[in-house]
This record gives C-alpha cells, sequence and structure tokens, in this order.
C-alpha cells in the first residue's frame, strides 16, 4: 500500500500536464472520487505549479501520516525541511479549527514520523480565497524544530517557503528513506503517556473490593507474561474475558500505560476497531491531563497532551494499515486488542481490501494477519485479546476461533494463555481445547477472567446469574437466587425450560 496518492521531485511536478497529475492522484485514491475533490485537487496543482518552479525536493499528495488516519494534502521534503501544507477551497478566513488541524498534522510528524523527528516541521494552512497571510515564523516553546502554523494565500506560499529555507542550513535527507519511514514516538511522548496514570492504578478506580482484587490479579498475571516473553526470548497470546462492564478495558489501558519502557524497549498499544470509543478515550484522558495541570499551575495545551495520548490508544485499523505498508515489525512489542471477538474473519478482510485498498487475493484474516504483524519481532512479542461475549453483531466479525485457529495453523510456536470461562457458550467457540493443546503450548490461568462487574458492584452475583438464565440452566440459577437470601418460588427439578418462540 502506497503512503501517498502521488509523489514526485519537485521538478517533474512542475513540468508535467496536471491531467496526469490528476490520473495519477484518481489511480492512488481508495475510494470513490467524488467532483468536488477531483475539482480540489486540480486548484492545489494549479496553485502549486507556478509557486514551486525552481525548488529541489519531493512533494506528496495526500501523505497519510504513519496509524494516525489523517490524510495531508500536500507535504513538500525541500532541504531537509518539511512544509505540511492544509489547503481550504474557496476560503477567505482562517478558521480556528483549520489552524488547529494542520498544527495538529504537524504535531503528528513531529511525534510520530521516525525521520521527522530531528527535522523542521513547517505547517501551512493555505485559504485560498484570502486576500492576506502571514509571513510570522514562530517556533513553537515545546519543539524547537516546528513551527506554529503559518496563514497562507496561494501569493504567500513561495516567499514563506523561501524564507524558511533562508533561516535554515540545507542539509541532505534520503527521500526515499522519509517517505517509507515508520510510526515512532519519541521518547519525550513515551514518557508523557507513562505519568498519564501515575497517580493511580487500577484497583483505585474501583468501588468494590472485590473487583478491585479481580483487576488488580489480572493485570499482575498480564504483567507477569509480559517479563517472561521477553526474558524467555517467547511469543504469547493472552485471552481476557470477563462479565460485562468488569473493565476488560480499564485493564488494556492500564497495561498499556504501564508498560513503556525506553530502556527496555518495551513499548505497548491500546487497539479499537470502535472508532468512538478511541476518540472518547483520547479526550477524556487528554482533559484529565490538562485540569491535573492547571491544579499544580502549570499550562499545558491540549495539542501537546494530546501526542501522549495517540502514542498508547489507537485506532486498530490504522495498525493494521501500516502493518501492509512496512515489512517491519510494529514499534510495540506488546499490543491490546479490544472487543478482539470482533475482528473480520477472511472473507470479509479479503472484501475489503479488495474494495478499499484494490489489494487483490489477500488471503489473511484479520487476527491472522495481525499476528503475523507480531511475528515479525525476531525476538519477543506479546498479544492481550480483550474478548466480550456475544458481542459480534455485525457483518464479517470472526469471533474468537479467528485467532484461535490462526495460532494453531499458521503459529504454533505462540505460546497461549486462556481462562477456562473462554469455552463458556456466550464466546461461541468451536474450538476443542484438549485438542489445541495438542499442537500449540496451552495455559490456563484463572486470573485472566473478570467476574465482578464493576457496573453492579453492589451485586457480584448478578452477571453469574444473568449467564445461568441465558444458558437456560434453571436450578443452577435457583440455587444461586437462594443463596442470595431472596425468597424465589420453587423450582421443580423435573421442569426443563425451552427457549421462547415469536
Amino acid at each position: 500500500m502506497n503512503r501517498a496518492y502521488y509523489q514526485d521531485p519537485i521538478s517533474s511536478f512542475v513540468s508535467k500536464d496536471s491531467r496526469f497529475i490528476l490520473a495519477e492522484l484518481a489511480q492512488g485514491n481508495e475510494f470513490d472520487l467524488q467532483a468536488t475533490q477531483r475539482d480540489a485537487w486540480l486548484e492545489q496543482i494549479d496553485i502549486l505549479k507556478p509557486a514551486l518552479q525552481g525548488l529541489q525536493g519531493q512533494i506528496f499528495f495526500e501523505f497519510s501520516i504513519p496509524r494516525m488516519g489523517h490524510r495531508v494534502d500536500v507535504v513538500l521534503l525541500i532541504e531537509g525541511i518539511v512544509f505540511v501544507l492544509e489547503f481550504k477551497s474557496g476560503e477567505s478566513r482562517f478558521h480556528r479549527s483549520d489552524i488547529e488541524q494542520v498544527w495538529d498534522y504537524g504535531l503528528d510528524f513531529v511525534n510520530f514520523h521516525g525521520p521527522s523527528h530531528q527535522l523542521t516541521v513547517v505547517p501551512m494552512l493555505i485559504a485560498t480565497r484570502a486576500k492576506k497571510g502571514s509571513l510570522d515564523l514562530v517556533l513553537s516553546s515545546d519543539r524547537d524544530k516546528l513551527l506554529f502554523p503559518i496563514q497562507c494565500n496561494p501569493e504567500l506560499i513561495r516567499p514563506v517557503i523561501d524564507e524558511v529555507l533562508s533561516c535554515q542550513a540545507p542539509s541532505e535527507t534520503d527521500a526515499n528513506l522519509w517517505y517509507h519511514g515508520s510510526y515512532s514516538p519519541t521518547p519525550t511522548i513515551i514518557e508523557a503517556a507513562r505519568k498519564l496514570y501515575r497517580d493511580h492504578s487500577v484497583e483505585d478506580i474501583s468501588r468494590s473490593e472485590a473487583a478491585a482484587y479481580n483487576l488488580k490479579t489480572t493485570t499482575a498475571k498480564i504483567d507477569q507474561i509480559i517479563a517472561s516473553s521477553r526474558l524467555q526470548h517467547q511469543k504469547s497470546i493472552c485471552f481476557v474475558t470477563g462479565v460485562p462492564g468488569a473493565g476488560k478495558t480499564l485493564v488494556g489501558l492500564n497495561i498499556a500505560t504501564q508498560h513503556q519502557d525506553q530502556a527496555t524497549e518495551e513499548f505497548s498499544v491500546f487497539l479499537s476497531g470502535n472508532g468512538p470509543l478511541v476518540a472518547v478515550l483520547r479526550e477524556a484522558l487528554i482533559r484529565d491531563k490538562v485540569r491535573h495541570e492547571a491544579e499544580q499551575g502549570r499550562r499545558v495545551t491540549k495539542s501537546s497532551v494530546g501526542a501522549a495520548v495517540k502514542s498508547f490508544i489507537q485506532n486498530v485499523h490504522n495498525f493494521r494499515d501500516e502493518g501492509i505498508r512496512d515489512p517491519n515489525p510494529p514499534h510495540e512489542h506488546v499490543t491490546l486488542f479490544d472487543e478482539a471477538q470482533r475482528a473480520w474473519n477472511l472473507e470479509q478482510t479479503s472484501y475489503f481490501m479488495q474494495r478499499k485498498k484494490g489489494l487483490r487475493g489477500f488471503n489473511q484474516s484479520e487476527p491472522e494477519f495481525l499476528i503475523s504483524y507480531m511475528d515479525r519481532w525476531p525476538d519477543w512479542a506479546v498479544i492481550v485479546c480483550l474478548v466480550g461475549g456475544g458481542q459480534e453483531i455485525n457483518t464479517g466479525e470472526a469471533g474468537i476461533d479467528a485467532w484461535l485457529t490462526a495460532i494453531r495453523d499458521h503459529f504454533p510456536h505462540w505460546h497461549i494463555f486462556v481462562s477456562r470461562h473462554l469455552s463458556d457458550s456466550e464466546y461461541r467457540s468451536s474450538i476443542s481445547f484438549y485438542e489445541l493443546s495438542q499442537r500449540v503450548a496451552l495455559e490456563y490461568c484463572s486470573d485472566l477472567h473478570l467476574r465482578v462487574s464493576l457496573r453492579s458492584f453492589r451485586a457480584e452475583k448478578l452477571s453469574q446469574l444473568v449467564k445461568e438464565l441465558l444458558d437456560l440452566d434453571v436450578l443452577a440459577a435457583a440455587r444461586l437466587w437462594t443463596k442470595s437470601g431472596i425468597n424465589i418460588p420453587s423450582f421443580s427439578p423435573g421442569i426443563s425450560a425451552k427457549p421462547c418462540s415469536g
């Protein structure tokens, strides 16, 4: 997969017919080409061709920042300087939200694109109908090689570039290496991520002693598996199950924040295919951090805090796409997949890759590909699958069997850690764990099941009662209800329950 829809030396770009450039953009486009997008590209081409005359460097249209899920309109790499251009067609004003957008792109390059860590990054917002702009070049307060966004009209693009080039010593940057650069958070971002939860542990957050103990023991077990895997150069996958609301996501976030060690390169990332969840989690942590810093008398911006949060909470689809583009292992040795049972099966993954990414004949399910991505590490890796029961709701969601069969059939050198609850009816596994244990190293760990719901912390047996009722285990439900001390109608041992029809 290409990181940009179009790339070319600037000298080639300015001499090409605009129609050929548009055709290459359309060919690289992953989506149906709309007339508005076509017209926007043509306008950008017509603006940039005269503005870039005589310059040497590379131009990239629709550049995808690794794992961030963003595509920048245009990126210029000139004399070791990264110019990040965001166009707003038909706009005569520079809106606050647009300035923050291009500023965010600049931060993403500095924080997450490995080859850009040490380069000067210049975000430029271009309102195509603006009468005036600004030539002010101001370095940001927290990144000495990142400029604050520059507001341009089309006529100011070249003067801004010339002014930046005159202020910087030219340097040689391999455009090909820069283009193929991987996702790589800077150490300062990792340190910031570690501090996000420095004042709390998972047991501090729970309102129930039983729930706190359960969260603590599950987290400790995963910590142990990670440490053992690293020391023994072993690859491990563990499945965390739990009743609804038990805190599986909380455990995943806690592991992600705790395993961020620059010295041992033991980085981790929390991944979810639930876009709104990722957005909500990021926003909640950003606001909490900003509020905490304000209470300590320190002023920080949401953008600078957001960079820390982005390093360990990401969309699984962006992570997957990066694995397709980049043949190297991911930055992290530890990945935590939220709602892992909702990963796509082979048919859905193949259909999506052909329709949206232009990859024909893709022959791996999403779980198989994600495991293969982590398997690129030559020494050790850990995958943590956070599994909800009965939550496969969309077409093509594979369930837990896709993970287990991928390990069994393609990665038997991986070690599997599960609780015996993974064979419960709500997880819908058709795999024989006895037969699986004959093919791979499998270990049962009771601590990998969260049995107490944080939502019903005053009724710790409620989830178990609901499960037994759904399983139509009338006698077990009756016994549990009796133990609760609530008087209920008597059940006759000879009665068998049947599902309702209609």
